[in-house]
């Protein structure tokens, strides 16, 4: 078993994972987008779930409202970004099947093949 306490600092971090999945936490600002319009999911599902905030996400050019308790996926080569719409911050968790990002949080450029060993985070 791993776990893992969400403290949503600002910006993006990696919380746990293991070879076949990972959970990332991010807490985009107001007025703030995470992706554009060009940004892809390389070769990894992603499952976004609102924690509390408003905001959209706009995915493979459709828009969706997002607020505490939305979930959306956004499938692997989906084009997405994220906005936050209100005053307050947007948190967010997001799982990555397979992992997206290596331990140091870059990103893999081939998360089937790419990723070795396990992110774990106390």
């Amino acid at each position: 078993m791993r776990r893992d306490s969400l403290r949503f600092g600002r910006g993006f971090r990696i919380s746990i994972g293991y070879g076949r999945a990972q959970a990332t936490q991010m807490v985009v600002p107001p007025c703030g987008p995470e992706g554009g319009a060009t940004t892809a999911s390389t070769g990894a599902d992603r499952w976004l779930f609102v924690v509390p905030g408003l905001g959209k996400a706009i995915v493979n050019g459709r828009r969706y409202p997002l607020r505490a308790g939305s979930l959306i996926l956004s499938e692997r080569g989906g084009r997405h970004e994220i906005r936050c719409t209100g005053r307050a911050d947007l948190k967010t968790v997001s799982i990555y099947l397979p992992p997206a990002y290596s331990q140091n949080g870059k990103e893999l450029a081939n998360p089937s093949v790419d990723h070795v060993g396990t992110i774990a985070r106390p």
